[in-house]
């Protein structure tokens, strides 16, 4: 078998499973869209869509790891396109994540319907986070899909900004609670979706540092931002 063709079927499986990953994304963009919903409207129903979601994002991640390895095994890729599978590897475990904190964020929503007590408290807040945590995640989609460095720089950088309101909010219910301890659980309700959120924001900069992996072979986890910069330049 030629080395030629060797190479296409390679090209062949890898456009396979970078498909795959970009279907796990939609799904999962589509659960977190849901668990938002789920928060603004206060929908039992909605989160409940949500939490049955997340078997198959298990599986879906299951599945592409199962087609990673074999490719791995089977093709002995050079250092370039193993980097990349370790990469898609990785975003994966990162889109699953995503899935998680969307469920925990279905979770809690029942909980809070269930009790009625949160409604009093700045939720509006979270949910404008929430919709820039899922607009993130979209771009990070789609720089993936183009492996666009520029994009995901961009979203490493808007990242630090939901940080950023993460811990305002953070303070906010602190004071809150300071000024009525009566209000201390559902605080604390709304500090655990807080947190969900941020995290959501941290998988998308992850993708998007992968991104930059695959294109320029540099690892730019635990980096500033203006090194990051100045390193795809």
């Amino acid at each position: 078998m030629s080395d030629k063709h060797l190479s296409s079927q390679f090209d062949s499986e890898l456009h396979s499973v970078s498909t795959r990953v970009m279907e796990l994304g939609g799904l999962v963009e589509s659960q977190l869209l849901n668990a938002i919903y789920a928060l603004t409207h206060f929908s039992d129903e909605t989160a409940d869509r949500v939490i049955q979601t997340e078997d198959r994002v298990d599986s879906m991640e299951v599945e592409i790891d199962h087609d990673l390895s074999s490719i791995i095994a089977r093709r002995q890729p050079t250092a370039r396109d193993l980097r990349l599978l370790i990469a898609i590897s990785k975003t994966t475990a990162n889109l699953e994540r995503v899935g998680d904190e969307a469920e925990k964020i279905a979770r809690m929503v029942k909980s809070i319907i269930r009790s009625g007590s949160a409604r009093a408290l700045p939720s509006s807040e979270l949910r404008i986070a929430a919709g820039q945590a899922s607009t993130l995640l979209r771009k990070a989609l789609d720089a993936f899909a183009r492996l666009d460095v520029d994009a995901a720089v961009s979203i490493i950088r808007d990242d630090d900004e939901i940080d950023r309101e993460f811990d305002g909010f953070v303070r906010k219910l602190i004071t809150y609670m300071m000024e009525d301890p009566r209000t201390i659980s559902p605080s604390l309700d709304l500090l655990f979706l807080a947190k969900a959120i941020e995290r959501i924001g941290d998988h998308a900069k992850n993708v998007a540092e992968f991104i930059i992996y695959i294109v320029k072979g540099t690892d730019v986890r635990h980096t500033a931002i203006e090194q990051i910069e100045s390193a795809v330049k």
